[in-house]
């Protein structure tokens, strides 16, 4: 538990501002309602039982089919956006380059050597495909979306890290200045470039790296510019909060929420997509792209499942959706991808 990738939990100043964010009571962050992991009927050994010894489509049987974009040569005309497969992805916008949960290991977990590996891809893509960044954006600190090696070669080139509060702590102890730290509550903003707004918003999650949990925050955030409006879900169980949220600042011209890794035993803490397709109709999203899915398998459901279910709710419900290959790029105003990539894949 002291291996570096295991991140650090946060101290001195930083905790001295945590214990004063009304999300944090007693001993560690809340969540808005009661938000118990597991259901009530489930055992942990029932659940890793279901995770190991489960026999169905959770991992595709081919490569998965992938775009070859040239990041250090996108226009600046409108905003381009990049997936990478789960929930990372590269956004330019305004001129600037952003990066949101970089995890470009084999596997997240704290070694390499276990844990669910990524599913391969036609032309899968490294950290030395990315231009210098002008920011990298982290909802919060789990595996799947705040990855040690990446970070390691990322703070090389990043000018800022932008990151749900308390997560700063991982970050410095992982050699990023502090002065290159911007840590979130929830409700929080800050102009991160001339014209640009970056305000994290509230996620049903937990957080923890290790066996201690709670002592980071879980956030989203709503990036903003004179033109358009792009919500960043991070991980989230379905609520009432994306109706605020949607009130608040809406309408967006693209939500990416997470569509995968959920399960009946923990309903809460993830949502299903055809709630994810509900909480891009609170935020008055003009267009869905399902994220948190593609690349790993961390539930027991077919990898398939999640974007099936979306796109057959999106359908029903009259919401948009754009469902790029990993490496597609797709620009806000003129080009939406939305084939069924994922039913040519075995």
């Amino acid at each position: 538990m002291h291996q570096k990738p295991f991140g650090k939990l946060p101290s001195g100043p930083r905790q001295a501002r945590i214990v004063k964010s009304p999300q944090y009571k007693g001993d560690s962050f809340q969540n808005i309602l009661e938000t118990p992991m597991l259901a009530d009927d489930i055992s942990y050994f029932r659940m890793f039982k279901e995770y190991f010894f489960h026999d169905d489509e959770r991992r595709p049987t081919q490569i998965l089919p992938s775009v070859r974009t040239d990041l250090k040569a996108l226009p600046d005309g409108e905003p381009t956006l990049v997936w990478f497969g789960h929930s990372s992805y590269f956004l330019r916008i305004e001129g600037k380059n952003i990066l949101v949960d970089p995890v470009f290991s084999d596997r997240p977990s704290p070694v390499q050597f276990a844990g669910t590996k990524a599913y391969p891809i036609q032309t899968p893509y490294s950290l030395d495909d990315l231009p210098d960044l002008d920011a990298v954006i982290l909802t919060h600190d789990h595996y799947d979306h705040l990855d040690y090696s990446s970070i390691l070669k990322l703070k090389r080139h990043t000018k800022k890290f932008y990151a749900a509060l308390g997560v700063g702590a991982h970050l410095s102890y992982w050699g990023v200045p502090e002065s290159h730290i911007q840590e979130f509550d929830w409700w929080e903003s800050a102009e991160i470039f001339p014209g640009m707004q970056l305000t994290a918003t509230p996620a049903r999650h937990f957080s923890g790296r290790g066996f201690t949990r709670y002592k980071t925050l879980w956030v989203s955030f709503v990036l903003q510019t004179a033109t358009h409006r792009i919500f960043i879900g991070g991980d989230s169980g379905y609520d009432e909060t994306f109706k605020k949220i949607g009130q608040t600042f809406g309408p967006f011209d693209l939500a990416l929420l997470e569509c995968g890794q959920y399960d009946r035993k923990w309903p809460l803490i993830h949502m299903a997509p055809e709630q994810t397709v509900q909480a891009a109709v609170d935020l008055q999203a003009r267009v869905l792209m399902p994220v948190h899915w593609g690349k790993f398998t961390l539930s027991v459901h077919p990898w398939r499942d999640p974007i099936r279910r979306a796109t057959k709710q999106a359908a029903i419900s009259g919401q948009r959706l754009t469902t790029p290959l990993i490496g597609e790029a797709i620009r806000l105003n003129s080009y939406l991808p939305n084939t069924a990539w994922w039913e040519q894949v075995g």
